[in-house]
């Protein structure tokens, strides 16, 4: 494990910070999406778990810094922070783009030999599965596909000013995530849940099983009742199985 950088903090969020954790939450957000969007789960784990959040670059408080179009980049970016973390077992959380970002995260991790004990892989297809999307070529492509996703920025489509400040992380965030091709046959050794809603549009129920492809490990999926954004409106189901999972490793860890 690195030393921390000073310059770690503008990456990681503790919202309820954890004095003694025996285990941690690295938790992803969706395009457009910033680290305070998992304040819910901080508020439940916590004290007992380490929840960070992540805060990408061109966001709330770090909105001045250009925001980051190439998922790779944005992987190693976080790769690098995580890895001067102190050292605990680590499970990732990512919803949407965060999903594939953890994927990503946890294979560079594994390389490591610092490899997650599970990924929560919510909201989004399987990697090697292809879609072609192109909205973050057209800001009101982008704005339609906010719309109809009904995610948390949605709010903010009648607020022009709101929508001119975060046009730009918008536009990056979506070009990350629809320009990024899987390594083919690409996989991490962790086992994987699969969090999807039975009504999403991003995603299939074929094309969240395909995560299956993408671990040697064992694959849970787990089916809500919602559309993209189900882990906000199924938030308190999501989080029983988020508190089940940490109540298994404590057993595990402990026998």
């Amino acid at each position: 494990m690195s030393q921390p950088s000073p310059g770690d903090e503008l990456w990681c969020r503790r919202f309820h910070p954890a004095k003694n954790p025996a285990a941690r939450l690295v938790c992803l957000p969706h395009a457009g999406g910033s680290a305070s969007f998992y304040l819910p789960v901080a508020a439940e784990l916590g004290p007992d778990v380490d929840v960070l959040a992540i805060q990408y670059p061109g966001r709330q408080d770090r909105r001045t810094e250009q925001s980051i179009d190439d998922l790779a980049v944005l992987g190693d970016r976080i790769y690098e922070v995580l890895r001067r973390q102190p050292e605990l077992p680590t499970t990732f959380l990512g919803h949407s783009m965060g999903a594939v970002l953890g994927f990503e995260l946890a294979r560079r991790l594994e390389a490591d030999g610092q490899g997650p004990v599970r990924l929560f892989a919510s909201g989004r297809r399987a990697p090697s599965t292809y879609r072609d999307e192109n909205a973050h070529r057209s800001d009101d492509a982008i704005l339609a596909e906010v719309r109809r996703l009904s995610g948390t920025a949605s709010a903010l489509l009648g607020d022009e000013e709101m929508m001119r400040a975060a046009m730009p992380s918008l536009r990056a965030d979506y070009k990350a995530v629809e320009t990024y091709r899987c390594e083919p046959g690409a996989t991490v050794d962790c086992p994987i849940t699969v969090l999807t809603g039975d009504n999403d549009p991003k995603t299939t129920l074929d094309e969240a099983k395909a995560w299956t492809q993408h671990t040697t490990g064992s694959i849970d999926l787990r089916v809500f009742t919602g559309g993209h954004f189900f882990i906000s409106e199924r938030s308190k189901e999501v989080l029983q199985v988020l508190e089940q999972h940490f109540r298994d490793e404590r057993a595990r860890t402990s026998g």
